[in-house]
Formats: C-alpha cells, sequence, structure tokens
C-alpha cells in the first residue's frame, strides 16, 4: 500500500539518492540482486527492491580505490553540480553494504573513521568505482510523503569482494538472486519495475541512453539523457 502525503500539504522536496543493481552472469542467464523491506517500515514496506538511500555528507570525502570512468563521470557531472555524481555512486557502494552486507570494493588500507563510513572502511576494502556504470535517473512521484531523486548504477557481481554477506550486516529482511523475469513478478515499486525493464536491454546494448523518469500531476515525463 503506498503511503499518501496529507491533503493540502506542499509536495516534499526529492532528496538526492542512489541505488545499486548487481547482476550475476554465472547461469544460463543474467540474476538480480533483489532485497525485501521490512514490513514495519513506514516507506514501502513489503516491496522487494534494489539496495540504495539517500547521500550522506561523508559520501563526498569517502576515500576510494578505483574512481568513477569517465564516460560515467561525464554523464553525472550533465546532471548534478561538480563533486555529486562520485559522491553518489559512493553512497550506491555504502547504501549496498549497509543493506546487504555486500561489498564492492578493492583492497586497501582500514581507515580509521566515524560515521556511515566506519564498517565499510574497517573491512580493510576502499570503494571500486570504476565497477559501476549510470543506467538511469528517477524523481519519485510528488503525492508520496517521502521523495528521492534517485540515480541507477548497474555493477557485475563479479567485481564484490565476495557473494557472502558480511556478519552481522544487512538492514533488508531478505536477499536473492533472481533470473529478470522472476525479478518482475515480485511485488516491486513503480520506479523498481521501469528500472528492472531496463537492464535486459542496457546488458545488449552497453551504450543505450539512460532513462530519466519524472512524475507530475499530470503523469509521468521519461527522457533520455
Amino acid at each position: 500500500m503506498r503511503i499518501q502525503r496529507k491533503p493540502g500539504s506542499k509536495a516534499a522536496r526529492p532528496r538526492d539518492a542512489a541505488t545499486l543493481i548487481i547482476i550475476r552472469q554465472d547461469g544460463p542467464g543474467p540474476r538480480v540482486l533483489m532485497g525485501r523491506r521490512h514490513g514495519g517500515h513506514d516507506f514501502m514496506p513489503d516491496k522487494w527492491v534494489f539496495p540504495g538511500g539517500r547521500i550522506d555528507r561523508s559520501d563526498f570525502r569517502a576515500p576510494f580505490a578505483t574512481d568513477v570512468r569517465t564516460e560515467v563521470a561525464l554523464k553525472l557531472d550533465k546532471l548534478s553540480p561538480a563533486g555529486r555524481g562520485r559522491a553518489l555512486a559512493l553512497t550506491a557502494v555504502r547504501e549496498t553494504f549497509e543493506e546487504t552486507g555486500l561489498l564492492l570494493g578493492k583492497p586497501g588500507p582500514s581507515r580509521p573513521t566515524v560515521g556511515p563510513w566506519r564498517e565499510f572502511l574497517a573491512q580493510g576494502v576502499l570503494p571500486d568505482l570504476d565497477a559501476l556504470d549510470f543506467i538511469a535517473r528517477a524523481i519519485t512521484p510528488p503525492m508520496v510523503p517521502k521523495r528521492f531523486d534517485a540515480r541507477f548504477f548497474l555493477a557485475d557481481a563479479a567485481r564484490l569482494v565476495s557473494l557472502e554477506r558480511q556478519a552481522d550486516c544487512g538492514e533488508l529482511d531478505e536477499i536473492a538472486w533472481f533470473d529478470l523475469k522472476a525479478a518482475l513478478a515480485l511485488d516491486l515499486p513503480t520506479v523498481t519495475r521501469f528500472v528492472l525493464r531496463e537492464v535486459p536491454q542496457r546488458l545488449k546494448d552497453p551504450a543505450r541512453p539512460a532513462p530519466f523518469l519524472r512524475f507530475t500531476r499530470g503523469g509521468q515525463n521519461l527522457q533520455h539523457l
């Protein structure tokens, strides 16, 4: 059930967020990582989603092993102020670890720190931003109380440190790998379903322009970036 904002209240300002779509290609067909949100959440309870979340101030200064590739950075810089694109890529990596316990990174020195990056950097790895492709952007509808301006990144599961979750990590109730058809049959938010349909097209054509989906009072607005 979608929670609507209170009648007469102003639409919430969308908050910058990032999401990571991880694909396994070690079987007969590609499989995507999905996670189920806890039923007690006030936002999208029990829905299956990609790992992700809103940007944090620490994402602008977190260390990394490899930087975002030039072609990806150019796309992100067209959509955001300087420096925010890389920070969003770091958001996607950090949130994936927090929600699933999976690390997209390379071995690196442990960095003592506080805040959201403390647990990630304590694992002895640094984020591998070179593994990321930018595949979509979506701004959630104005009628919901929590709104996000989400950038969607894609990465191959082969770039994970391990397919095993780190102990005591993972905010999602359950995570699992689904083939793309089975994933579409899950209980998905509208934006997740839209981006999931984009994944096989992007795997077939890596140069495909990224869709940008926005919701207005009159319906949906779709552009390509």
